[in-house]
């Protein structure tokens, strides 16, 4: 019995020094961080005296996905490239009496290119803390449409309108604070909360139509094009995943 347990013991210790996170100069690591994952959906009861009661659908995502290639240029510090990918949508829906009198619909994409530094602070267990320095920058491009139904018998009509960006640019500046649990010899699961700074451009051009009578004929045709710009402020939260190769000899 008492061999069984020493060799019990001698396992869990093997094992436990197996997962180690002991990085070296000349490592490289490569892996990819989700962040910010957010999927939603609701409703929402409206009521108004003049129209009546109605009811407002929202459904919606935006995820955050970064592909990453490092080095460690000491024990502790590598330096990188990631590859930002982030999709988004959203769409709210109007509804009366059953039936559906205004949508609204955006789809945005961004891809573009950045780097990263990243220190660890400690690695003599299977824990490691880290922070972690990264900007990126790349396109944008965003979509949007929808429709409205108003007035009633005679005054019915619809407008419906469609939009798209030309030229798109972001840039992202972020600070990141997380543990890696090495989760074998060679691999560990990333998790961490940070601070995001993002700039965004884009020259959206939108086309307005409206069909007076609602009988299918456009009556009349508005196109503008707006130019904006606007930066952003706000804390991320995410996990991602690590694998760590030795660096030649």
């Amino acid at each position: 019995m008492k061999k069984k347990i020493g060799f019990l013991a001698a396992g869990v210790f093997i094992t436990a020094i197996s997962m180690q996170a002991q990085f070296k100069k000349g490592d490289r690591m490569v892996g990819a961080s989700v962040a910010s994952v957010v999927v939603n959906s609701g409703t929402a009861d409206i009521a108004v005296a003049q129209i009546g009661s109605n009811t407002s659908k929202i459904t919606g995502y935006n995820v955050s996905i970064n592909p990453n290639l490092g080095w460690f240029i000491t024990d502790n510090t590598a330096v990188g490239a990631t590859l930002n990918i982030n999709p988004s949508s959203n769409k709210t829906t109007y509804e009366q009496n059953g039936s559906t009198y205004q949508s609204d619909k955006n789809n945005n994409f961004n891809i573009g290119l950045g780097g990263f530094v990243r220190h660890y602070l400690n690695h003599n267990g299977n824990l490691a803390p880290f922070g972690q320095l990264g900007l990126n920058a790349g396109m944008s491009n965003y979509k949007t449409d929808g429709f409205f139904y108003g007035g009633s018998g005679p005054t019915a009509y619809k407008t419906s309108y469609e939009g798209n960006t030309n030229g798109g640019f972001f840039f992202n500046a972020n600070f990141l604070a997380g543990m890696t649990k090495m989760v074998g010899e060679r691999t560990g699961l990333d998790f961490y909360i940070g601070y995001n700074f993002s700039y965004n451009k884009n020259t959206f051009k939108k086309t307005t139509l409206r069909d007076d009578g609602n009988n299918g004929t456009i009556d009349s045709r508005g196109e503008n094009e707006t130019t904006t710009k606007f930066t952003n402020h706000g804390f991320t939260l995410g996990v991602g995943f690590q694998i760590f190769l030795k660096g030649r000899k």
